[in-house]
This record gives C-alpha cells, structure tokens and sequence, in this order.
C-alpha cells in the first residue's frame, strides 16, 4: 500500500520512495511490533534494516540495494532541509505553553511541529501537524501573519502563535509510538539559552532537553 501505489514515472526517485518506506516502517513498528499486539508481534528493526529489506523485497528496487547506504544518507540530508512548521500554544494569560515530548529522542521537549507536504501552505500544514501530535485543531485560530521563525541546524522552521487556549483543554496524539506525553510548562522555568539550569532546578530537565524551545524563549 506504500509502494505500489507511487506512479510509474516517480519510482526512479529514491528520495520519495525512501519517505515511503518510513511511513512503512511506522506502520510497520505501531502495528506489527507494539506490545498492545502480542498475539503477532514480531521484531523491531531501524530504519536502515527495514529499507534493506524493502529494496531487497521490491522488483524495481533490487537493483538500487547495492549503494543503500549512499540512497539513505541523500535521504537523511534532503529530510534534515525540508521546513518545519508548528505552533506556540500558549494558555489565556501567556505564562504558559504547550510542549510535547518526543518518543525519539528521549527526554527532549519542544513545540508541536513537523514537516511541510510537497506545495503545502505552510499554515496548512501547521494545523495539521498540531491536530496529529497533540489532537487540538488549531485551524479556527491560526492567523497567517503571526508566527515566529527561526533557522535551526540549516532548517527553516516557523511556529504560529496560538493564545487563549483553555488549560483544561484534552489533548491526544492521534500519531502512534511519535508523542509520548503533552504538557503545559510554565515560559518562566524555561532556559533561554543551553546553559540557563533554571529547569533543571525547577522541573528536573535540564537545557539541552529544550534545545528546540530554547531559539523561540
């Protein structure tokens, strides 16, 4: 269902059969490897393991296995430069602000965000990244023009900013094995460069679990 159905002409692109793959590895991993399956659970692999058999797998893909390698670095590298957008959910009186916290890597936080769809607006995308992380729509709030930005390790990532939502509010990732946990973090416990210890005093995190929210403090 992930590969079959890329057109003819677009199988000689690598780089999108290798986004393909990881949503094959996702499903891969959430239904096929999770705990809640056990009756067929079977075992997990990464990414780079997954492909080898994929290619290996796939007729049009054999002959390309040889330079694996070389295919998912160009992948990686090209991934690491498409835009991220996302927002800043901030609570009514702004002294709070909705974080999540990844499954990979562990013990990092930062703002519900992800990477923009081929010809995707980037307020489009925003709400659907905020809706599949977190499950809150966003869409109704979203002003286009204000937002914050900032270029981080050569990638351009824009978080709009979203104020008056209740605390109360339920959130649930609608991702599986992507959001371990969302939560409101007050903006005063948190660092405002990689070496700021306010959090580690007051929350138990250090800094670097903030690297991504640092840049927008």
């Amino acid at each position: 269902r992930f590969i079959i159905n890329v057109p003819e002409e677009e199988r000689k692109d690598l780089i999108r059969i290798c986004f393909q793959i990881e949503l094959a590895h996702w499903f891969y991993l959430d239904f096929y490897c999770s705990e809640d399956n056990s009756n067929r659970k079977l075992k997990s692999c990464g990414m780079k393991e997954f492909t080898s058999h994929m290619f290996n797998h796939i007729p049009f893909l054999r002959q390309h296995l040889p330079k694996l390698d070389s295919v998912l670095e160009q992948w990686r590298e090209y991934k690491h430069s498409v835009p991220t957008f996302g927002a800043i959910v901030l609570n009514d009186d702004l002294t709070k602000v909705l974080l999540v916290q990844n499954y990979w890597p562990k013990n990092t936080w930062g703002f519900p965000k992800g990477k923009v769809n081929e010809d995707e607006d980037p307020s489009h995308c925003a709400v659907r990244e905020v809706l599949e992380e977190t499950g809150f729509d966003i869409s109704n709030l979203i002003d286009k023009n204000e937002y914050m930005e900032s270029i981080i390790n050569d990638r351009l990532v824009r978080l709009y900013i979203i104020a008056g939502v209740q605390m109360d509010t339920k959130f649930e990732p609608r991702t599986r094995k992507e959001i371990k946990t969302i939560e409101w973090f007050s903006i005063a416990d948190l660092p405002n460069n990689t070496k700021d210890m306010t959090p580690k005093v007051k929350i138990g995190f250090g800094p670097h679990s903030f690297f991504m929210v640092v840049p927008f403090v």
